[in-house]
């Protein structure tokens, strides 16, 4: 492999973008009282805005003070499947926009949770911290590197806190994982990888009938469509390439987050990618791969290979190798290590072992109590940066065909 960039100083240099930083005098100035109400707005109502972030807020509605008061969405059926949601909860209807635009202008929200097709993340991130409101944002947080580094560092320069949806770094299995790992009792670890598969690709899922008359279809693209509207195309948007990259920035950028967590690694030094669309092409014309294969390199010297198969469902497998021994996170809820295939096992790991959960403050909750103290959640900016900087080589080594290397200096991508 060849690169100008020296490995000490490529650990060196990622390592401070995801340093703790302290309170700036804007983020103080927000810190809430336990009896101050924080009121939230939620961006993005389909499946994974009602079914997962409102829900999974509304357990928290009393304990943290809570109260979710505006929603928006483009669709109207959306709209209002949200408002219905939020009325059952806290008693009252909540104030429902098409555009984002409209929540952040009201001055009562003090926070957003976004979960908009994977375009809009960027961009509405983006403007929730010019507008000063904390934010909980699905992933990937951004389709290309310009948009990235834009929400990065509005982010940054506003002092709002910031939670990815990266869930999986809240399970106290993940932290026991953590904890584990870092004892270094699997030795030189040199591959981590996980094959994800399914006998069909989710965005099938997600087909429905959309009336057109129901959608703004220039808020859907915050501008200027580029496609004519389809309801196919609006429903399963994560099967188009417009509006979502596939399985790498989606089901992957969980799995590169969760290497990146428990290793401490930041962002590669380079990745190459492959895949196709091989098993499902139908009158849909869906654009982003069912088949995908991603291999990362990391300066820790270890390699990290992401896989997914939507045409066979067998196989799946998520495990970390070192030469003493395997972490095996195939039952994330129920990891195990052992001493198999270490070729220089030296007898300190013996049979099969569970690993010991540490717990932790779920994902959301983790996020709310972060709005009263002002510290940093368990996925801040920074790991949605880093995650996303994998999964954006990825992507940029699919469509051009090149081996991609990162410059954490220049914060560029450059090919080979």
């Amino acid at each position: 492999m060849t690169t100008n960039i020296k490995r000490r100083d490529f650990i060196k240099t990622t390592a401070a973008a995801g340093a703790a930083v302290t309170l700036s005098a804007l983020s103080y100035s927000r810190v809430l009282g336990a009896n101050d109400r924080i009121r939230i707005a939620q961006i993005g109502c389909g499946d994974r805005g009602v079914t997962a972030h409102l829900a999974g807020v509304q357990p928290f509605a009393q304990s943290e003070n809570i109260e979710v008061i505006a929603i928006s969405d483009p669709w109207r059926q959306a709209r209002e499947r949200a408002v219905a949601a939020v009325k059952e909860t806290w008693g009252r209807e909540p104030a429902a926009f098409v555009s984002h635009r409209d929540v952040l202008a009201m001055k009562e929200v003090d926070a957003v949770m976004i979960a908009s097709p994977d375009h809009l993340h960027s961009r509405q991130l983006q403007d929730a911290a010019k507008a000063g409101k904390d934010a909980y944002c699905e992933k990937p947080m951004a389709k290309n590197l310009k948009e990235l580094l834009k929400a990065y560092d509005e982010v940054k320069r506003s002092g709002i806190r910031v939670q990815i949806g990266t869930q999986l770094r809240s399970l106290p299995t993940a932290v026991g994982c953590k904890a584990v790992y870092e004892s270094g009792i699997f030795g030189k670890v040199s591959r981590i990888e996980q094959c994800r598969n399914a006998n069909k690709p989710y965005w099938y899922h997600y087909i429905r009938p959309v009336a057109k008359e129901d959608v703004d279809w220039n808020e859907f693209w915050l501008g200027k469509p580029k496609v004519k509207f389809d309801s196919v195309r609006y429903s399963a948007w994560y099967g188009y390439r417009e509006t979502c990259d596939g399985p790498v920035p989606q089901w992957g950028s969980h799995f590169i987050d969760m290497v990146h967590y428990i290793t401490g690694a930041t962002v590669p030094v380079s990745c190459v990618c492959h895949g196709g669309t091989f098993t499902w092409k139908d009158e849909n014309h869906f654009t982003t791969p069912d088949h995908v294969q991603a291999l990362w390199i990391y300066p820790q010297d270890f390699m990290v290979s992401y896989s997914t198969n939507l045409g066979n469902d067998y196989g799946n497998s998520y495990k970390i190798y070192g030469d003493q021994g395997v972490l095996k996170l195939d039952n994330l809820r129920a990891p195990v290590y052992t001493a198999e295939g270490g070729s220089k096992n030296k007898g300190v790991i013996k049979g099969v072992n569970e690993v010991t959960p540490i717990d932790q403050p779920d994902h959301f909750l983790n996020w709310l109590q972060c709005l009263r103290s002002r510290k940093q959640p368990h996925a801040p900016i920074e790991a949605g940066f880093q995650h996303s900087i994998a999964c954006l080589m990825a992507v940029e080594s699919f469509y051009s065909g090149h081996r991609i290397f990162y410059d954490p200096h220049k914060r560029s991508f450059k090919k080979e």
